[in-house]
């Protein structure tokens, strides 16, 4: 498939992150992806054929993964992701794997973008999970890693899969009677993978063995991914966007103007009494155009427990739930 829109998002009172500030509680889907790119050289055949030879890539990225994987939670269950990103850090494909991974990478890649202080260097990964620079839970290690042609940076590849623990205070990493995430593991922000955060992350771990063996798969993934896209250095990648942006603005174009409302409840946040109560979440959808807003006033305050979404993965829920309703292809 190829990338969706961008989807932004606008400040407000929103989620705790456990270090002082908190995100909003918008969701703005449009369709400025970023340099508006696209010239349309390509004819309709052509683009198909450039959008699904980048979609194989991802696609051989999972199977490498999956294939070199020692846990059954990435090699059987198939809990990992794939995609490939612009040079700038814009979703260009992604294979057919676990939506809420794949919505949430591309704050992971920007995060990791953000934190560098000048261009990446080849040949070197970055490692993150933390769910306030684009992670789901802790347990999900995203390894990122650019792509060169030359001295050029032309994308990135990434992947994310679940490790079975990470540490916490209890195996598995997800601790039912958690009210905080420093309960639930390692907490890693966006950094280069050194040897050192290697010994780090695996002292931390109750199989260290394990999260070797997983690691260095995801690690293989992405050479494979790198190795693929830089393959298609002189290929026009902004024409993918691009058809990607002119895709959604023709499936918002074709739905009626208008605002609608819903709301449900999560009927409880952890085991204690004081964690038994329900909480509501609210969503206002206005559609006017190509554009659509997706708005959670009215939605409960966090509360103590170990099941708020972080803004990431509301963002990656919403954008999933919008392409599956508009375009399912």
């Amino acid at each position: 498939m190829a990338g969706p829109p961008r989807i932004g998002r606008s400040a407000g009172a929103g989620t705790d992150r456990g270090d002082g500030t908190d995100r909003g509680n918008t969701v703005n889907g449009n369709t400025e992806s970023g340099p508006a790119g696209g010239s349309g050289d390509l004819d309709p055949a052509s683009l198909q054929v450039l959008i699904s030879r980048l979609t194989s890539v991802a696609d051989e990225m999972g199977m490498v993964l999956r294939r070199s994987a020692f846990s059954p939670n990435i090699k059987e269950r198939a809990d990992c992701s794939a995609a490939l990103f612009t040079a700038d850090g814009r979703l260009l494909v992604q294979a057919e794997h676990i939506p809420v991974h794949l919505g949430a990478m591309p704050a992971s890649v920007e995060a990791v973008i953000s934190s560098l202080s000048g261009p990446p260097e080849p040949g070197v990964d970055y490692i993150v999970n933390d769910p306030f620079a684009g992670g789901t839970h802790l347990n999900d290690i995203t390894v990122i890693t650019p792509c060169h042609d030359g001295d050029r940076l032309i994308g990135w590849a990434a992947n994310r899969a679940h490790h079975a623990d990470v540490g916490g205070s209890a195996p598995g990493s997800i601790p039912a009677d958690a009210t905080e995430i420093f309960q639930e593991g390692l907490r890693i922000p966006p950094m280069r993978l050194t040897p050192e955060v290697r010994t780090l992350l695996f002292a931390n771990s109750r199989t260290p063995r394990e999260r070797a063996g997983d690691l260095d798969a995801q690690i293989g993934a992405n050479r494979v991914g790198v190795e693929r896209l830089r393959r298609f250095a002189s290929e026009p990648m902004e024409e993918v966007i691009a058809y990607g942006r002119r895709r959604m603005e023709a499936a918002l174009a074709a739905l009626p103007d208008g605002t609608w409302s819903f709301e449900d409840v999560v009927d409880s946040f952890g085991p204690d009494p004081d964690q038994q109560q329900p909480g509501t979440i609210r969503v206002t959808v206005t559609k006017k155009g190509t554009r659509i807003v997706f708005d959670f006033t009215g939605t409960d305050a966090q509360r103590r427990g170990n099941v708020s979404a972080v803004e990431a993965v509301t963002v990656s829920a919403v954008a999933f739930a919008l392409r599956s309703a508009v375009d399912p292809t």
